[in-house]
């Protein structure tokens, strides 16, 4: 799978979202092979003292800072500080189209890695309340996607939703989530 995942990202051309009133920022789409070789995603739900986006489920990830080289580099440095995800044991395979969230101003840029299984992550509390994975094949499986409405504060938002284990999975990482399975579809030219 890890072959198949990475030659449909080589053969993918992302696009690119340059709206200069939005902020840069990246997240890591890690993937793993557990055991029975299974691919599955790792996804965190963010803590209740972050900024924005309290207690959603998210990819490692934030803004670019001055010091980053770019931002596969911003993606990896968010990933080490948020869950201890050393960059030296990510092996990057490709990029995702990016997302713009205009309720929060950021476009973000999805770049997908795998990482070692089993990983002794170290979850820094302050901006993760928990990482958790989901298997790779329930979310292909489109019987696992719905599209749902969901309120924060005041707003409503209607978009794609996953559930998984008591996990609500949507907003951009649903719609990231979402073009990722339907690159690997055979529909799409890419090896199932």
């Amino acid at each position: 799978m890890k072959q198949k995942i990475a030659e449909a990202l080589r053969n993918y051309k992302k696009r690119r979202i340059t709206d200069e009133s939005l902020t840069p920022s990246a997240v890591l789409i890690p993937l793993f092979i557990d055991e029975g070789e299974e691919c599955h995603v790792l996804l965190a739900e963010r803590s209740r003292e972050v900024g924005s986006h309290k207690g959603q489920v998210c990819f490692p990830g934030g803004t670019s800072q001055a010091g980053d080289a770019g931002l596969l580099q911003t993606a990896l440095r968010e990933a080490e500080e948020e869950i201890g995800l050393r960059v030296q044991d990510v092996e990057v395979v490709g990029e995702l189209d990016d997302d713009a969230v205009v309720t929060t101003g950021y476009v973000i840029s999805p770049f997908v890695g795998f990482v070692p299984c089993p990983y002794p992550f170290q979850v820094n509390k302050k901006e993760i309340e928990q990482i958790f994975s989901v298997p790779l094949s329930v979310l292909r499986d489109e019987a696992n996607l719905r599209l749902d409405y969901h309120t924060v504060a005041d707003r409503t938002f209607f978009g794609y939703c996953y559930e998984y284990e008591g996990h609500v999975i949507w907003g951009a990482t649903a719609r990231i989530l979402k073009r990722f399975t339907e690159l690997l579809t055979p529909e799409s030219g890419a090896p199932s």
